[in-house]
């Protein structure tokens, strides 16, 4: 493994890989570039390039502020630099993980790591809603780099005079730190259909393209990977066909990035679609943040309805089931979600680029369940390579 692969396995951007300055869209769908979106993409790029003091993204949900600071992240991956991304809740997880006498980091490595890192990405501050103990340990780790004046970025949706005052001076300190407030609109809910929140949830449409008859098995393939991806395809498509007559009720698409599992999960997606068939096609880190902007003030869905909906969908594809590093409220609802479907034996399609021995256990008792889920590894080169290598 090279040194800028080590460097993102170690960045937990894996999940935000495709998370790039180049597919930033400062003017989604038609709508004017907004002044500050565009400041925002500017001074996030700026700071890109040169990671001096600290950058605050401030917003509401749906503005692009993930997406900006994990665009930094991969950056300055890219420049073979060290980085730490890591959300607000999962940060005070693993704080409190560390006194787990079983955990494979104390609590002062796993606060190490955070205090020194060369730079550090806290998305969503102000959602975790910490109890005075977790407080305590934000400001220090604040603290610490203010007073070192480590590079720093800080996305937001809470208003700053809710958060704690120490660390709200510190944020604001222009001295040190950049702070640049997106007044655009929700993007991802500034719709007609906004109160629906199926269309709203489903990203199916930006995955048009990937259908089965675009699934290419044979260039710069190997006569055995061609053969082996022809006949996982084939499989996939009769599963495809009418997945509520299937014998296993479930597809687990596995392998490694770029091998095909999104293009084959997004084709069964759109065959059913094309059958009319009510669908929700979903990247699971995506639908754990959905979920979470539903206890919004702003939010114009509660949870319980889009979370039961999810639950109650035909068929539900969940689009890389890689993480493990979520909190516990986010791997807890995961769980809820699959373990529903799987005591109703719901039609059900995963990728994920781990193995079942990597996940979740609670959640790897049902994937390896196989009276309901079939697995496929696709045991390929990615497309890239093949076509760059061969």
């Amino acid at each position: 493994m090279d040194r800028k692969e080590r460097l993102r396995q170690m960045s937990n951007l894996n999940v935000f890989q495709d998370k790039t300055f180049d597919n930033f869209n400062i003017a989604p769908d038609g709508y004017e570039p907004h002044e500050s979106l565009v400041a925002a993409y500017q001074n996030a790029y700026g700071f890109a390039q040169n990671p001096r003091g600290w950058l605050l993204l401030e917003g509401t949900y749906g503005t692009g502020k993930t997406h900006l600071a994990a665009a930094i992240g991969n950056e300055r991956l890219a420049l073979g630099e060290p980085v730490l991304f890591i959300t607000a809740p999962d940060l005070l997880d693993h704080l409190r993980s560390g006194y787990n006498p079983q955990s494979e980091a104390t609590y002062d490595e796993t606060f190490d790591r955070l205090r020194s890192a060369a730079l550090l990405i806290i998305d969503d501050l102000g959602v975790e809603n910490p109890s005075p103990w977790a407080q305590e340990k934000l400001f220090q780790l604040f603290n610490h780099r203010y007073s070192g004046q480590l590079a720093t970025v800080v996305t937001t949706n809470a208003n700053l005079t809710d958060l704690d005052p120490r660390i709200s001076s510190r944020l604001q300190d222009k001295a040190l730190s950049r702070h640049v407030r997106i007044i655009a609109p929700d993007y991802r809910g500034n719709r007609p259909d906004d109160e629906d929140p199926f269309k709203l949830l489903s990203q199916l449409h930006h995955y048009s393209d990937m259908t089965f008859e675009t699934f290419d098995v044979r260039k710069g393939a190997t006569k055995e990977e061609a053969e082996h991806l022809n006949s996982v395809k084939n499989r996939v498509k009769r599963y495809a066909d009418s997945p509520e007559n299937s014998p296993q009720k479930w597809l687990l698409l596995l392998g490694n990035y770029g091998t095909g599992k999104t293009h084959l999960a997004a084709a069964i997606a759109q065959e059913r679609q094309r059958q009319n068939e009510p669908v929700i096609f979903v990247k699971v880190s995506d639908l754990l943040d959905y979920l979470r902007s539903t206890f919004s003030p702003d939010s114009r869905v509660t949870f319980d309805r889009v979370f039961t909906l999810i639950r109650e969908c035909p068929l539900l594809v969940l689009d890389d089931m890689t993480s493990l590093q979520s909190s516990a409220w986010a791997r807890e609802k995961l769980f809820q979600l699959i373990d529903y479907r799987y005591i109703r034996r719901q039609p059900t399609v995963i990728t994920s680029s781990i193995d079942l021995d990597s996940m979740d256990k609670r959640l790897r008792t049902r994937f390896a369940d196989t009276r309901l889920c079939q697995p496929y590894t696709i045991d390929a080169a990615s497309y890239v390579d093949r076509l760059h290598s061969r």
